[in-house]
């Protein structure tokens, strides 16, 4: 066990290096990247749309901020095994390993990318209280749900390749269902009460409450999507157990 753990640090260092030095801009395009990807939609719905409270910029950035760590790790992840089934021709390996790599390393790239949020809340005016104090908690069961999907559809793709497409499209339904552009709470009950049966619209209305609002988030609820991710959690290393060998057999270049 060590051992793979050491090789999964090693796997995300060398990624990481690699990526930084792609571009003349290196690690700094980390943030930029997703800078820009929030300036074209702040454009479209703060300015052009008009949607929104004072606090709109930040409202929608932390909102993208977290739903950008979930879409990006899920893509990324879905197909780690096809990425890397040249590697698994050669030696073995878990198979569950690799896209614990890509949760790790896109884990990374978000936390930079968190602390400059966190900075921009402070420039913007937002006093840190209390709440911010459990933000490391809220991380932590957007990181359990981000794992189990992760590990779910990397084990399924393999399988099933025209599911990716289903994720695709999943994904992109799914970003406009989560509570990005809109508050849950400005909408009719049942329709606010089925939006917050979505995991990622529930965390990314916490992190809001609790940033910008200094309102504790509902334990009860995120309890809720801790037991759903456990689920998933499980069936997913249920799947790369089963199917560990046999990803090997299956082409996947």
């Amino acid at each position: 066990m060590q051992h793979y753990i050491e090789l999964i640090w090693y796997k995300v260092y060398a990624d990481l290096r690699v990526e930084a030095s792609r571009g003349y801009l290196g690690i700094i395009w980390w943030v930029l990247e997703p800078l820009l990807y929030m300036g074209v939609f702040y454009i479209v719905f703060g300015v052009l749309f008009q949607r929104g409270s004072d606090d709109y910029v930040a409202f929608l950035l932390i909102g993208l901020v977290a739903w950008r760590w979930f879409d990006n790790t899920i893509k990324l992840g879905a197909g780690s095994l096809v990425a890397n089934g040249w590697l698994m021709q050669q030696v073995y390996v878990p198979k569950i390993v690799f896209p614990t790599i890509t949760v790790v390393t896109n884990t990374v790239k978000f936390l930079v990318v968190l602390i400059m949020l966190l900075a921009f809340l402070l420039l913007y005016g937002i006093d840190p209280g209390p709440t911010w104090l459990v933000l490391p908690g809220l991380l932590a069961i957007q990181l359990l749900f981000i794992f189990a999907l992760t590990w779910l559809v990397s084990a399924i793709v393999p399988l099933l390749p025209d599911f990716r497409v289903i994720i695709d499209s999943g994904l992109t339904l799914l970003f406009f269902m989560s509570g990005i552009f809109f508050d849950l709470e400005s909408l009719p009950l049942p329709l606010a009460d089925y939006l917050r049966l979505n995991p990622i619209a529930i965390l990314v209305e916490s992190y809001r409450k609790l940033l910008i609002q200094g309102v504790w988030p509902d334990w009860n609820i995120l309890g809720g999507v801790v037991a759903f991710s456990m689920i998933v959690l499980l069936i997913g290393i249920r799947l790369h157990l089963r199917y560990d060998q046999q990803f090997t057999k299956i082409d996947l270049i």
